[in-house]
């Protein structure tokens, strides 16, 4: 893989995984809030769910692959 596809790959995770983390904030507090919009809050976590399984595809990316 040539650097540039590394870099760009590392720079979109970075983002992917700040958003991760932004969602992550966002669901605890409507989880603690006691009129929380059961519908929204399982679409945040069903949009959690997606990113992380992008995250975990583009880290295997990043992962040489090893001739056996």
């Amino acid at each position: 893989m040539i650097d540039e596809e590394q870099e760009a790959i590392r720079r979109r995770l970075h983002a992917l995984r700040m958003e991760h983390r932004d969602l992550d904030e966002v669901i605890s507090r409507l989880a603690e809030s006691p009129l929380v919009d059961q519908l929204q809050l399982r679409r945040l976590k069903k949009k959690k769910l997606a990113l992380k399984d992008t995250i975990a595809r583009l880290e295997s990316r990043l992962i040489p692959d090893l001739d056996a």
